[in-house]
């Protein structure tokens, strides 16, 4: 991609522009803020350092590409950590700048930024790229501070210190150093202070003199003097204001992926000097305004009410709703249309419970054709918005089902709501080394009371965002190495903190290879708990599921989707036990606890306050249910008595583990489509079932939602994918 860099003079911005470039993009230009008063060396803000910008001037002809400038004309009138568009704000003055970037520059489809650990800059570089159509690259995101260090000095990084503000840094003798001779001290500071070594506290900042970006001249810094701001005894602050300073111009000029192209612009008639102006109070909302007008009093198109099905549970805090279309033969919708169908009913029903999509958290959408990935995001997109969802967008897994094979039509949707808000999301869209970017409306997690709700993780190699080589063991690799990643943010790991562990296996793996997915799956796990020498005394029995589909997103052959429990107050005592009221299994089922019951249930319980339960029914197990010899085809009388087994044996676990049905937040069945049952079949025998268990219990609520999930095959390990039918429980306690 043509990039335009974000610059500030400091020692992150450029190291950016470096990674930038080794990840194969173009720098072709720079942007840069300023303050509005030339004398004025540091503005109040969180966003901007302005330190050394009298030489920032500098930088375009030292590089030979064009820079453009803005006066900073806003302040800091938004300060929640999620912006949203506020004239006046010194955000503002970027979105004007980066605009008319975009306006002299086309080509330019990316900004790169050297965020390192500050949500607050990243979200507003996200928001403002989001609102011109650009990608945001922040390949420092989440990197060790110590390795970036040492990284940025041993790659030519030539920089000084022009601020310091911190316990042990003192403005007379460490201001103006070059960064490589202060490597020592900052290190010790971190260890005796815990100062960020790269100063992502605010610290330090720096200026760049000289990279291999340079390649025209280096900036010399001739005389300079300190400007005392505070005499603090303790952590004195002070910065360098330039005096003087002059261009050594270099004999070899070699380019390191900056664009050279002197026919982006007319050098000749203007420079590469660009000064932006505009007025950052003018509204800018028009585009929110469009985007919140375009989803308001949708109209549901004129389908029949027998072919739109949608399913709704009525739990106190968390409820489900799930909604598809069945397909009728020979006129089945396409995918927009269907789609489209199928989120207006969604959002309908939110509005009759007093929620919103802001109060979803998590949503499994479903596709008929995965080839159709991009028409239904851009569908997705038009209903679930940022300017929706002010706490986060919801997090999101995409799988291809065989829909049609069960008389479903080309999109199903399940979504998991919360009717309060307190969840908390993580959302990066800056493309990085850290994990893959969720550029588009969903989230990497959502955390709601102690319930970690992960977006399905692919094989994606985060700085490049494509698909690891190798096959998919490589694949799952990097996919748990990606949750890996995103679950350290809310201090877990999916080695120790996984509840349950779904792994969707493509139909495009050899058989060979599944045995290696589950070896690989494990070997990997362990290996993250041996990194960690506390971890075994956190260790959960978690649960491993593995599903067999069509297709996955970008064609990958494998996608993970862990649940996690992470404990948000270590002094929280476990949840308490009470008598749950024990259900009457109705007589004429005739089950009796036979010792082999347990070897088709995983479970894992946490602090008496999370119970799941995974129940594999195996042809084998069917047989012993039935009591007869089951064929290639099994019966609807067969499916029905297993479906019963299924049901009188999550009441077994419920009620060992001293859990009610109203706990129950997900109860999803998977069935094969081998079965030869449609969707429809598959759900009145269901129904019938828990119909039988609540005549049977008069007094005691028994909530019949559950999510019947068309797939080819699912089982305990990849190599046995060939249930009958499987059972997935999550019960939490209010």
């Amino acid at each position: 991609m043509k990039v335009v860099a974000l610059v500030s003079g400091g020692k992150d911005s450029c190291f950016a522009m470096m990674k930038s470039i080794q990840y194969g993009h173009e720098i072709v230009a720079l942007a840069n803020l300023m303050p509005a008063d030339d004398s004025v060396d540091e503005l109040d803000s969180y966003m901007y350092q302005t330190v050394g910008h009298q030489i920032i001037v500098s930088y375009a002809e030292c590089m030979g590409i064009p820079l453009f400038r803005r006066r900073i004309q806003g302040s800091t009138r938004h300060e929640k950590l999620n912006y949203r568009i506020t004239p006046g704000d010194e955000v503002e003055d970027m979105y004007i700048l980066l605009n008319e970037v975009k306006r002299q520059l086309p080509s330019v489809t990316a900004v790169c930024s050297g965020a390192i650990a500050s949500d607050y800059q990243r979200l507003r570089v996200e928001s403002v790229c989001s609102r011109l159509g650009l990608v945001s690259l922040a390949y420092l995101w989440k990197q060790d501070q110590s390795l970036l260090l040492h990284e940025m000095i041993n790659n030519g990084i030539l920089a000084i210190t022009v601020k310091v503000a911190a316990m042990g840094l003192d403005p007379v003798k460490h201001l103006g150093k070059e960064l490589s001779s202060l490597g020592s001290d900052l290190h010790k500071l971190n260890r005796l202070y815990g100062i960020n070594v790269c100063g992502e506290g605010g610290e330090y900042e720096t200026l760049t003199l000289d990279c291999p970006l340079f390649k025209t001249a280096r900036i010399v810094l001739e005389e300079f003097k300190v400007v005392m701001h505070s005499s603090d005894s303790i952590a004195p602050v002070g910065i360098l204001h330039p005096v003087s300073f002059h261009l050594k111009y270099k004999e070899e000029t070699s380019s390191l992926g900056v664009c050279d192209n002197t026919n982006l612009v007319d050098h000749e008639k203007v420079g590469l000097l660009f000064e932006i102006q505009g007025d950052c109070f003018q509204n800018f909302s028009t585009l929110q305004s469009v985007a919140d007008a375009s989803s308001v009093n949708h109209i549901l198109n004129d389908v029949p009410d027998d072919r739109l099905q949608i399913l709704c549970s009525r739990m106190q805090n968390t409820f489900s709703i799930c909604c598809w279309l069945q397909d009728s033969c020979d006129t089945s919708p396409g995918l927009q249309d269907n789609l489209k169908t199928v989120l207006r009913k969604v959002e309908s029903e939110l509005l009759a419970c007093g929620c919103g999509w802001k109060n979803v958290l998590y949503i499994h959408l479903y596709l008929a054709d995965m080839n159709e990935f991009a028409l239904a995001n851009e569908t997705y997109v038009s209903f679930i918005t940022q300017e929706k969802c002010p706490f986060g967008v919801p997090s999101r897994s995409t799988i291809e089902l065989p829909l049609q094979q069960v008389r479903l039509g080309n999109a199903y949707i399940e979504v998991l709501v919360a009717n309060d808000q307190t969840k908390r999301v993580l959302h990066v869209q800056s493309i990085s080394s850290w994990a893959p970017s969720c550029i588009g409306p969903y989230s990497q997690a959502t955390l709601h009371k102690e319930i970690l709700y992960m977006a399905g993780q692919l094989g994606l190699h985060p700085p490049t965002m494509t698909l690891c080589s190798g096959g998919a063991t490589n694949e799952l690799e990097q996919a748990l190495r990606n949750c890996e990643a995103v679950s350290e943010c809310f201090r877990a790991s999916v080695s120790t903190s996984s509840v349950i562990f779904v792994t969707y296996c493509s139909t495009r793996i050899q058989p060979e290879e599944r045995k290696r997915i589950e070896d690989k799956l494990h070997g990997v796990l362990e290996e993250m708990r041996h990194s960690d020498k506390d971890s075994l005394s956190k260790l959960l029995d978690t649960i491993f599921l593995y599903i067999h589909v069509p297709n996955l997103p970008k064609g990958a052959l494998v996608e993970v989707k862990p649940i996690l429990y992470v404990q948000e107050n270590l002094d929280t005592a476990e949840g308490t036990l009470h008598d749950s009221p024990k259900l009457r299994i109705p007589t004429s089922w005739g089950f009796q606890y036979e010792h082999w019951h347990k070897s088709c249930i995983q479970k894992c319980i946490v602090n008496g306050k999370i119970c799941a339960a995974v129940l594999y029914m195996t042809n084998e197990l069917a047989r012993n249910i039935c009591s007869c010899l089951l064929g290639n085809q099994i019966m609807e009388e067969h499916l029905e008595l297993v479906s019963k087994f299924c049901i009188y044996l999550l009441n077994e676990v419920l009620l060992d583990s001293a859990f009610c049905w109203e706990d129950i937040k997900n109860l999803r069945f998977y069935f094969p489509t081998s079965l030869n049952i449609t969707l429809e079949a598959a759900s009145i025998i269901l129904s019938r079932a828990f119909d039988e268990l609540a005549e049977s219990n008069p007094t005691i609520h028994v909530d019949r939602f559950f999510n019947l999930i068309p797939v080819l095959g699912a089982g305990r390990t990849p190599t046995s994918m060939n249930d009958i039918l499987t059972c997935e429980l999550f019960a939490q306690k209010s």
